[in-house]
């Protein structure tokens, strides 16, 4: 088959599996559609990019005529019409498309009207955000709920964000959980570092690095062979730094800031335990399931994090890691302690995480998944 897959903006590096789709996805047999392009395409794939905003030419009367008509029928002022429409559908004309793959339910809603009617297979996966967050949006759920008939079926990282999406009347009787996933080749086992602790993403509130320096620090206090490390950078990389040396512990947690992905593989491959306090967001952001703790289970590292969002559908309390209730610091930092004075107890789990990652959330298996699905509800 070849098949379209459409993301928000081109070529964006920190979209890890949705890349991983482009390059993959039916052996490489794809072409990219987007608004818009933010680095050069590393692929060199056809590609066709329309400019939001820009949907009727210059005339902004037409424009706002266009707006209005959007929300009217789709509940979405971002739909494209006149030229970018018509070069949407020209670009999946000679390209002899066979199926569509929205990356992102909020990119989805923008793009379907003008798909659906050339009768072409559609198809959107929902990864976080989407389904979180947007659906606070006005009209979100109504657009998301106007667009369901005209897919094939979905795709979400995580149950989770289907009850999230069900609770607010959107589903799709072709509905199907495929977690991002990780490969498992890359990312193996090394030997363990003793009292070795890694955190890896932004330093944005829905990851709550705040609470994972401080509760490090408090159970680390007396265990001088500990050590933190944390990979990314954001908004609350400087709280963070100033909480360990508020404690004390800034000799004890380092701070790598933004590093490749290769730099990233091997600090998991020999940490043994991974942090990671993901909470939901003021705005009603949330996890899909953190691609981070796919990987650090890969490699074999145990996971304490918390009950939220996809993660407990992958990390079993006691088994390949803990989890704690969001926001509750004290329960971080007593899990984290554990580990640290019943080390007889991490070897079995790090076995059993890199033995669940090998089934589960191999990206490899996981993409024949997507595409037997595809290939399915296309005939």
């Amino acid at each position: 088959m070849r098949i379209c897959i459409v993301t928000g903006a081109y070529y964006n590096p920190h979209e890890t599996m949705v890349n991983y789709h482009i390059a993959n996805l039916f052996g490489g047999n794809v072409v990219v559609l987007a608004p818009y392009q933010i680095q050069d395409d590393p692929f060199g794939l056809p590609h066709h990019f329309w400019a939001p905003g820009t949907e009727s030419g210059s005339s902004a009367k037409a424009a706002l005529a266009d707006k209005i008509k959007g929300m009217a029928l789709h509940r979405t002022a971002r739909v494209p019409f006149g030229e970018s429409r018509r070069g949407i559908q020209n670009f999946l004309r000679t390209q002899k498309v066979d199926a569509v793959l929205v990356e992102f339910g909020n990119v989805a809603v923008r793009v379907t009207p003008a798909i659906s009617e050339m009768g072409i297979p559609l198809f959107s996966y929902f990864r976080g955000a989407d389904a979180s967050m947007h659906l606070r949006q006005p009209f979100r759920a109504s657009a998301y709920r106007r667009m369901m008939p005209h897919l094939r079926g979905i795709f979400a990282v995580s149950q989770f964000l289907l009850d999230n999406l069900g609770a607010r009347g959107v589903s799709h009787e072709n509905s199907l959980v495929v977690p991002s996933g990780v490969n498992t080749s890359l990312f193996v086992p090394d030997r363990k570092t003793p009292e070795s602790f890694l955190a890896v993403g932004r330093f944005v509130e829905k990851k709550r690095p705040d609470i994972t320096v401080e509760a490090f620090c408090n159970a680390a206090r007396t265990h001088s062979a500990a050590r933190l490390e944390l990979i990314g950078d954001g908004p609350m990389l400087e709280a963070c730094k100033a909480i360990a040396a508020r404690l004390g512990m800034a000799d004890r947690v380092i701070f790598h800031g933004s590093k490749p992905h290769d730099f990233v593989r091997e600090r998991m491959a020999r940490t043994e335990v991974f942090l990671q306090h993901s909470v939901t967001g003021r705005d009603g952001n949330t996890e899909g399931l953190p691609i981070a703790i796919q990987e650090a289970m890969s490699c074999g590292s145990v996971v304490i994090s918390t009950l939220h969002a996809g993660i407990p559908e992958a990390v079993t309390e006691g088994e390949t890691g803990f989890l704690v209730a969001e926001g509750d610091a004290e329960g971080f930092s007593q899990r984290i302690l554990r580990t640290l004075v019943a080390k007889d107890i991490l070897p079995p789990m790090y076995d059993r995480a890199r033995e669940i990652a090998c089934q589960r959330f191999d990206n490899r298996k996981l993409i024949k998944v997507v595409e037997d699905r595809i290939r399915e509800l296309s005939k």
